[in-house]
């Protein structure tokens, strides 16, 4: 992974987007010496999305197991008018 200022970044940006396409390389940028922003491949969007949507249906299926009240869906939808 490699971090650079935002200024370096903001010059660069056309390479450092061909890096992070082509070579799959993180880029963290700082601003003000912290790190503000990354740049990364989509592929590493894809899997954190893919791991957060894991986490909320395992966290409903909590909270479903816990839930002792059900309401039919038939229910739902004619209060909901659909």
């Amino acid at each position: 992974m490699t971090t650079i200022p935002f200024t370096s970044a903001r010059a660069r940006l056309s390479e450092l987007f061909t890096e992070v396409c082509t070579k799959h390389e993180r880029i963290v940028v700082e601003r003000y010496g912290h790190q503000r922003v990354a740049m990364v491949p989509i592929e590493d969007i894809e899997a954190l999305e893919h791991l957060e949507d894991q986490r909320d249906i395992a966290i409903a299926e909590a909270a479903l197991d816990e839930s002792k009240d059900r309401i039919p869906w038939e229910e739902v939808k004619q209060e909901l008018g659909l």
